[in-house]
């Protein structure tokens, strides 16, 4: 069998194919249909550090060769998870990375100390992206002067006006801001999962690397909007969702090679992945892992299916390590 063995910083994983935050629940609810020691890593539902309801439905809607998203963070909370899923979590023999989202550098900086003390946590994932956060009021970097939201011990719906907000991942500083102070908070491993939809990714790239980033996440979904002419309305709850899917794989990929020359830590690329050749074009790019997403909502066992595919690949070409394909890409 070829070497499938990948390093994310300190992390080892036994192959490269993830599957990505958001598209696979908290994992518990796949373990009788999915095997989930096979996967090189699970990465979890974002976080909140208090429940979050999300945006109101329709929340998905299918576009050509993808669909939109405006979940709006639904999540448990913290606390909850640490409580209530993390315990079964630990039983899945699958290393587990957390994705969390906090509105400012302190509130991050408690996440990452309340993870850093749990057990069965392979790694964090800063979720700095999240476009559904592009019209969801309160969420802010440290400074930025914007109102905070999503702190009420209870969940609510967002703000039936809801304004427009920058993302973290579009300001180098921002993005440098958050990373540090969950680098200073926990001696695990931490994933910086940075936005496509910026005019130039390699500096807001090169400001996680130097803010302590172990690897970087490239990228999230693109936003996006989809109109019903019969009723002049968003056919999704909220204005604008996230686009996802085969559609922006090409998008992703040209991202990942374009960051790949501009930083030293491993990038996992992320974006449109169905099969083994899709992930592939990732490795030429020059990431060192996948996160299989949006596929995961037809068939959950995609990132398996890749695994297999990349296994076949290999084999059948004779290469005995996946790190001869890595930035491998042909002028």
């Amino acid at each position: 069998m070829p070497d499938l063995r990948v390093n994310l910083g300190s992390l080892s994983l036994a192959n490269p194919v993830l599957a990505a935050a958001g598209t696979f629940g908290y994992g518990v609810e796949f373990a009788r249909t999915v095997r989930l020691e096979r996967l090189g890593a699970l990465v979890t539902k974002t976080l909140t550090p208090q429940p979050c309801v999300g945006h109101p439905p329709p929340r998905l809607v299918e576009t050509p060769s993808g669909m939109l998203n405006a979940v709006g963070l639904q999540n448990i909370g913290l606390d909850a998870f640490l409580r209530d899923k993390l315990p079964a979590l630990r039983d899945l023999r699958v290393p587990l990375i957390v994705s969390v989202l906090g509105e400012s550098a302190e509130e991050l900086t408690r996440m990452a100390r309340a993870l850093d003390r749990a057990d069965g946590v392979a790694a964090l994932e800063l979720n700095l992206s999240c476009p559904n956060l592009q019209y969801r009021s309160g969420l802010r970097a440290q400074g930025s002067g914007q109102e905070p939201g999503m702190t009420d011990p209870e969940p609510r719906a967002p703000s039936p006006e809801p304004r427009r907000v920058s993302l973290i991942s579009h300001n180098p500083e921002a993005v440098g801001l958050m990373v540090a102070a969950a680098r200073g908070a926990t001696r695990k491993p931490v994933l910086a999962k940075l936005s496509p939809d910026v005019t130039d990714l390699v500096p807001i790239a090169q400001a996680a690397e130097r803010a302590g980033a172990d690897a970087l996440t490239l990228g999230n979904t693109f936003v996006g909007m989809s109109l019903d002419p019969a009723t002049r309305r968003s056919r999704l709850g909220v204005l604008t969702g996230g686009l996802s899917g085969p559609a922006i794989r090409p998008l992703a990929v040209y991202r990942v090679w374009y960051t790949a020359r501009s930083v030293s830590i491993p990038l996992i690329g992320v974006g449109g992945i169905v099969r083994a050749e899709d992930a592939l074009e990732f490795f030429l790019a020059g990431a060192s892992a996948v996160a299989v997403g949006t596929a995961n909502f037809a068939d959950p066992s995609t990132p398996l299916r890749v695994l297999r595919g990349l296994e076949r690949h290999l084999e059948r070409r004779r290469i005995t390590s996946l790190q001869e394909l890595r930035g491998a890409l042909q002028p």
